[in-house]
Parts: structure tokens; C-alpha cells; sequence
């Protein structure tokens, strides 16, 4: 008898189990029908797709037992989509109900004025007021998803609510709370001190509804609580000894530049050294996360990604920092279908698995979402046939699980005569670039080999085959601390509506500001400046607060 978990076969689950282990609860995880007659408490870290999730509850003989656990009147915690089932319906499925527990259906967010999924750091407000206690300033707890039961108008559905959340101008329902059932639409496991002191109440009774409850009603504000995230990125390979370390590439040349100069002349010559070593990707993802990073990123760059599933090192790498730091992880580097080296093939959703069960969050897709994107346009049409890496993992985990990674260059022209393809895409240079002008063009090999794509006909693809999120590089910028890219974030964002990534070309803390201040990107990446301490992330944070952005502190 205890506490036990339920894994529906799907999504990143072991980042609550390392929560719990953090916590010094022990648990154990429903692997037959039995057990659930065993649990006293149970707690359902649901990631991915509703439909998916149903599926593999139906087929694995779980979902009636689990209705039933739930109505035998012991503690229930439901985590995103193990909220979600516990409602009536969702949008995301036509073929299966939810459990019909909470009286209210879950929506599609309107994405007509905000960027769907709902990626990202927000505030939730407690609408359920226990005795006389005093409202607590509202925490931020991180999110993502593109479903959400919107805030009711029935009575007997509002007495379900615990907390509420605002994105745009609409009002979700973030917790539900009653008898005994509670769940979060946000992830705990995720949300680093708030999150685990969120899930050690719950374990220690502290959420029970045995007192008197009053109730709140929320209103929307003038402004959401989504803050802009500051993610720091890791680029992970293996050095010339085998050894995992942290690198950082000069326009994503990685290699050290020795200088050597004859005693006899003022000729230097430029020799390839060693991998650019910056730190071991642990010591560094701890540092990041004890500064307040929103998100880590790690993207593996070296050979052995060509066989992830046997690629140990960097799986251990994610299993580790999973376990000790809560905050959201996307992995890059190798997610496609590929053939170990004994010849057995490997689908690019299995290998997304594996990095998911080892504690990822989100995974990063490049080049393959270029030939996927090229295969659209050049056979497809406007919609994918279910084969791309992007439709397979968005259909088994979620959209909001994938990111695909956009590597673009300036292709110069001259706008008074080029007529080409990308006419409507041409940038006119100001200031210092006056004069000059250019489309971005689409690469392949960590930019080592041009399109015939632009940037905006990739991000375009990419989310029309399911991408949830862009992480958007430029190589013109990458390590010269000049500065985001402006004109390119801002195009690339006017061209879609799910959430992008600014990356590339940081080197202060005021670069941030402007991004966030002059673009309406939702998050920006460093590497580099976090990497050698020009800049570190609490910088970053102050300007922030201080340029009035929404920024998560606590």
C-alpha cells in the first residue's frame, strides 16, 4: 500500500519520479490492474496527446480501473493530460471521451491573437480560499499545451476550480480541486521551487478540502502573466579524448584557433587546435538552474549521434540532469530515423522516446524538418502525409513536444533587380547595412550546406506538419555579440503562429531586452556569454524586470 504512478506508455514521466525522489517520498508505478486496488494515493503525470493518451489507457486494460480508483473516493493528483482525461471531452480527439469526472469540456486555444501552444512560464491564481487564510501573491508554474478547459459559466463546474490562469484574453482552468481530486494543468515537476513545494503539499495532505472553502472570482487582466523565458543552451560533443564537453562554435566552427608566428616575418598562421572546451554539461546546466535559467537546451553536435539509441553518454547526460534540476529540457541532435550500427533501424519517434524517458521535455529536429519541409512543398501540398519525424512524434507526444531548429544565412541581392522567389521576402539593410539587401536562406549541417528555401517557407512548413515551437538561429549572428537578429526574428514571427525562439548573436544583457522589447518572440537563447560568465543570467533577469518584461524571479 502507498503512493504509486501511472504511466500511460508515453511522454516524459520520470521527471515527477525524480520529483518525488527529491522529495524523499517513496512511490511505486502501476504496472498491472492490481495495483491500483494497492494505491492509497495516485498520481497520473500525463505528457503528449489526449488521444494517445486514451488510446494506451484503452488497450492496456487501465482506464476502467482508473475511473474506478478515482471514484472509490482515495487522493487523485492529475498532471496535464492526467488532468485532462478526467474532464469530459477534449478537441484534441474524436474518438475518445474523457473520464467525465469535471463537468466541462477541453478546448483548442483561440490562436487568432496569441501563439499556440501556450509555452512557457505563467501565473496561476487560487480561486479557492480556505477559511480566513490571505490570498498569496499568485506563483509562476510552467506550462505547455495547446488544450484547456476554459474558465466555466455553470455553477456546479466552477466549484471545481482551484486556480486560474490568463493567456491573452482568455481564462483557463489551470487546477480543479474537489472531494479528492486534484490537478494541474501546468507541470509541478517542472517549476522548479514553486513546483515541488506544490507536489510536497499534496503528499503531506496539505491540499485536502476539509476546511470551510469560500470562492473568488477571477477577472482578466489587462495583460497576461506569461513571462519571457531565458533559456540557456548547452552544444554538447565529444572532444579528441571521447570526453562529453560544452562547446561553443565561431559561425559553428567548434574548433580552437592556435596562432603561430615566424620569428622572421608578420605572417600568422591559423591552426586547428582542440574542440572548443567551455565546461562539463552538468556543472553547467546546475549553474544555469541555480540562477534562475527558464529552460536548458541541449544539443548534441558530436558523430555518435548518428546512432542515438546506443549513444550512452549523452543519454546518461540527460537522465542526470533530469534528476536534479526542474526546470524544462529539450534535447537537439540526431532525432530522425536512422540504422544502428548492426543494421537495425530506428524510428526517429523510438529515438524521441528514449531521450523522454531519460527526463527530456521537448526535442529539437533540424535538418530532417528541412527535407520534410522540402518534401511538402515539392510533393505534398499544403498538408503532410503522417511520415515526417515532426507528424509521428507531434502525433504520439504532442506538437508542444516538438521543436524544430532553423539554421538560416543571409543570401545578399539586389533588390532593384532580383526578381526571384523570395521577392516578397527581401530586407532592406539600415544604418551600417544601408544599402544593402537579402532573403534568408535555409541550411542543412549546422549551415554547411545552402537551400533553396527561406527561413520563412521552413517555419511555415515546419508548423503545418505539427512543430510546436522554433528555435531560430542565424549564422550571420552566431558568436559575434552583436546582437539578435531583429529583422530576421520579426519576419519569421509575422510568418506563423506558434511560439519562436530567438537565438544567435547575444552579447549583453540589454540584447535581450531589445528582442523581447522590438519583436514579439516568446523566449531567447544564449550560449556562449552564459558559458564564459560575460553575462550571466541574473543580468539578464535584472534588465529585464527593469526594461518592465514579464520575467519569472521567484
Amino acid at each position: 500500500m502507498g503512493l504509486y504512478l501511472l504511466d500511460y506508455g508515453a511522454g516524459n514521466v520520470q521527471s515527477l519520479a525524480n520529483t518525488l525522489t527529491k522529495l524523499g517520498h517513496e512511490f511505486t508505478w502501476i504496472k498491472e490492474v492490481a495495483d491500483f486496488d494497492k494505491a492509497t494515493s495516485l498520481i497520473f503525470p500525463g505528457v503528449g496527446a489526449f488521444e494517445t493518451a486514451l488510446e494506451h489507457l484503452t488497450t492496456r486494460g487501465l482506464l476502467e480501473p482508473l475511473r474506478a480508483y478515482i471514484a472509490s473516493g482515495r487522493p487523485y493528483f492529475g498532471i496535464c493530460i492526467g488532468m485532462q482525461v478526467v474532464f469530459q471531452s477534449s478537441a484534441e480527439s474524436d474518438k475518445y471521451q474523457g473520464l467525465g469526472v469535471v463537468p466541462l469540456p477541453v478546448e483548442r486555444f483561440d490562436d487568432a491573437t496569441k501563439a499556440v501552444p501556450h509555452i512557457g512560464w505563467n501565473t496561476a491564481d487560487i480561486v479557492q480560499l480556505e477559511d480566513e487564510e490571505r490570498q498569496l501573491d499568485p506563483k509562476h508554474y510552467y506550462f505547455v499545451h495547446s488544450f484547456c478547459a476554459k474558465y466555466p459559466t455553470d455553477e456546479k463546474a466552477k466549484e471545481w476550480v482551484y486556480a486560474t490562469t490568463q493567456y491573452g484574453d482568455e481564462l483557463f482552468v489551470s487546477a480543479v480541486r474537489k472531494d479528492n481530486v486534484f490537478c494541474t494543468q501546468f507541470h509541478p515537476e517542472k517549476s522548479g521551487a514553486a513546483g515541488l513545494e506544490l507536489v510536497d503539499a499534496w503528499l503531506r495532505g496539505a491540499t485536502s478540502t476539509s476546511k470551510s472553502i469560500t470562492y473568488q472570482t477571477p477577472s482578466l487582466r489587462p495583460q497576461d502573466g506569461l513571462t519571457k523565458r531565458v533559456i540557456a543552451c548547452m552544444d554538447v560533443r565529444a572532444n579528441d579524448a571521447g570526453d562529453l564537453v560544452v562547446t561553443k562554435g565561431d559561425q559553428y566552427d567548434v574548433r580552437e584557433k592556435a596562432t603561430t608566428s615566424s620569428d622572421n616575418t608578420d605572417i600568422s598562421i591559423h591552426i586547428a587546435g582542440a574542440v572548443r572546451n567551455l565546461g562539463a554539461p552538468l556543472a553547467l546546466a546546475a549553474r544555469y538552474y541555480a540562477s534562475g535559467a527558464d529552460e536548458l537546451c541541449l544539443l548534441n553536435i558530436t558523430s555518435f549521434r548518428q546512432s542515438p539509441l546506443h549513444d550512452q553518454p549523452m543519454l546518461a547526460v540527460v537522465r542526470a540532469a533530469a534528476s536534479a534540476l526542474f526546470v524544462p529540457l529539450t534535447i537537439g541532435g540526431g532525432i530522425k530515423d536512422t540504422v544502428d550500427p548492426d543494421g537495425t533501424p530506428r524510428s526517429a519517434v523510438e529515438v524521441a522516446g528514449a531521450y523522454f524517458r531519460a527526463g527530456a521535455d521537448k526535442v529539437s529536429i533540424g535538418s530532417d524538418a528541412v527535407y520534410a519541409v522540402e518534401r511538402l512543398r515539392n510533393e505534398l501540398g499544403e498538408r503532410g502525409d503522417g511520415g515526417s519525424a515532426i507528424e509521428r512524434i507531434a502525433f504520439a507526444y504532442g506538437r508542444q513536444a516538438v521543436v524544430v531548429s532553423i539554421d538560416p544565412r543571409r543570401a545578399y541581392v539586389d533588390p532593384d533587380t532580383y526578381d526571384g522567389p523570395f521577392k516578397g521576402e527581401i530586407v532592406r539593410g539600415t544604418g551600417q547595412e544601408e544599402g544593402k539587401a537579402w532573403w534568408y536562406q535555409a541550411t542543412v549541417s549546422g549551415g554547411r550546406e545552402n537551400r533553396e528555401l527561406s527561413a520563412v517557407q521552413l517555419a511555415q512548413g515546419a508548423e503545418a506538419l505539427g512543430a510546436g515551437e522554433l528555435l531560430l538561429n542565424s549564422i550571420d549572428r552566431d558568436g559575434t555579440n552583436a546582437g539578435f537578429d531583429l529583422d530576421l526574428v520579426r519576419l519569421v514571427k509575422s510568418s506563423v503562429k506558434i511560439p519562436v525562439v530567438a537565438s544567435s548573436g547575444a552579447g549583453s544583457a540589454e540584447h535581450f531586452t531589445q528582442v523581447f522589447g522590438e519583436t514579439s518572440c516568446e523566449a531567447a537563447l544564449a550560449a556562449g556569454i552564459f558559458h564564459r560568465e560575460e553575462v550571466k543570467i541574473q543580468d539578464v533577469k535584472d534588465a529585464m524586470v527593469k526594461a518592465g518584461l514579464n520575467t519569472r524571479v521567484d
